[in-house]
């Protein structure tokens, strides 16, 4: 049996999510080791980029998000196997990169400059990729984005949706998905009521 372990912070998001879920969801057994931010210039030291998820495939260490989502997914059964299907997953979860990337890209900031940037950041390509992503869902049928079922990019979706839900950005508002894009809230209640997901979750909340 090939032995995983996922490297990621400790928190229940981000780049590393996606690739717990899938795990979970396709019932892989893997190591799913967490630490605190505070650890994070430790951590880095041991990854060939200074950064995380990274995943340990029987040993070999293995880094980016989207290639550990996308491998750990066809393991799970959760990538399709049709190539125009498999395009239409990768779109989003490219799509999503680069917004995550302008995201970082203000992690650095703080006061006015972090609120300004943020502001920006809600008011311009927030909204848009928001748009986008949920004319893409409603173009492939309003449930899922790509296959008709769950994938990897439902996933994706779902992480980041919740992610400025919960307000963690400072100067996003919480409200934006709903005001921007309200199939995206839909989908992501419907994501999170998933039998796999929500047993996923509820473990953390004992």
């Amino acid at each position: 049996m090939t032995q995983f372990k996922l490297t990621y912070f400790d928190f229940h998001g981000g780049r590393g999510e996606p690739a717990r879920l899938a795990l979970h969801i396709g019932g892989l057994a893997f190591e799913d080791f967490r630490f605190p931010f505070s650890d994070f210039p430790e951590v880095r030291k041991a990854t060939p980029f200074g950064q995380v998820p990274t995943l340990h495939v029987d040993g070999v260490l293995v880094t980016q998000s989207d290639a550990i989502t996308r491998y750990v997914g066809q393991l799970a059964g959760l990538y399709p196997a049709d190539a125009y299907q498999a395009l239409l997953c990768d779109e989003v979860m490219g799509a999503l990169e680069d917004v995550n990337n302008k995201l970082v890209a203000t992690f650095g900031l703080s006061g006015d400059a972090l609120k300004e940037a943020r502001q920006a950041l809600a008011a311009g390509p927030l909204t848009v990729y928001l748009a986008w992503l949920q004319g893409q869902l409603q173009a492939h049928g309003g449930a899922f984005f790509a296959d008709n079922r769950l994938t990897i990019a439902d996933l994706k979706v779902f992480v980041f949706v919740q992610s400025l839900n919960a307000g963690r950005l400072d100067h996003i508002p919480t409200d934006l998905v709903e005001k921007v894009a309200p199939a995206l809230n839909a989908h992501c209640q419907r994501i999170a009521a998933t039998p796999a997901i929500a047993q996923y979750y509820a473990k953390f909340a004992r």
